[in-house]
């Protein structure tokens, strides 16, 4: 499966290894670690268990955009409610959709810290939060169950996918596509004075969420960014291609 399963701010090293068991239990083997406090590590290799060609294969990145780099969807996993409404998914429905997009390229899913979990900053580059209904008083699982519960759902929709006629125009959008349309974006509304460059975050996500219910193609990044380019030709001293 072409999923990518990332880690973010991982603190304890055991937590990796038994995400890299997780992972290969049910045949995922492409894992990225943002920033893990200790790695590599004797107890993740404890952990793993079998599963230390996963953790010899992961790759370690010093930010989030770097690891979504040629991603086209992402799904953020998260149990912490939000003041901004993010599109979002129960397990099931999450890894159907990822499937279905992988056949186009590169997927992933986020996990953030064991304590603190993903920031809005990291739920800016997803597409949708992917939530994992759990009984009342008790929101949060261990990160390997979180991992393991979505890879178990991937691995059954796995085997109920059929093949589909729809080819679609163009491929979707990457994360660095995309980051470069919202950095080009802003550049254009703070020079047109509709947004203060002192306090751009909230309107900005809120344009963030908006493109990515449209879910761009790269067609359709292309013309938008070529629309924002003939408003305002001075933006591009100030976007770094």
């Amino acid at each position: 499966m072409n999923v990518r399963i990332i880690l973010v701010g991982t603190t304890h090293p055991g937590n990796i290894g038994a995400v890299a068991r997780a992972m290969k239990n049910m045949g995922l083997h492409d894992l990225v670690l943002v920033g893990p406090r200790h790695f590599p590590h004797a107890d993740a290799t404890v952990r793993a268990s079998g599963s230390e060609d996963i953790l010899a294969a992961a790759r370690v990145v010093d930010s989030l955009k770097d690891a979504l780099k040629d991603c086209i969807y992402v799904a953020g996993a998260s149990a912490r409610s939000r003041t901004i409404g993010w599109p979002s998914m129960a397990p099931r429905e999450c890894a159907e959709r990822l499937l279905r997009e992988s056949q186009q390229g590169p997927v992933a899913v986020v996990f953030g810290p064991e304590k603190s979990g993903l920031t809005n900053d990291d739920l800016d580059l997803c597409n949708t939060l992917l939530t994992i209904p759990t009984a009342p008083g008790f929101s949060s699982l261990n990160l390997a169950m979180a991992v393991q519960v979505l890879s178990y759902e991937l691995r059954v929709a796995g085997f109920a996918e059929q093949e589909s006629d729809y080819t679609p125009e163009a491929p979707p959008a990457t994360g660095e596509e995309l980051e470069m349309f919202h950095q080009h974006l802003e550049a254009v509304l703070v020079r047109s004075e509709f947004l203060d460059p002192d306090n751009p975050r909230y309107l900005m996500r809120r344009l963030r969420r908006l493109f990515v219910r449209a879910e761009l193609d790269k067609n359709e990044v292309n013309i938008l960014r070529g629309i924002l380019t003939s408003l305002d030709p001075g933006e591009q001293k100030d976007i770094q291609e």
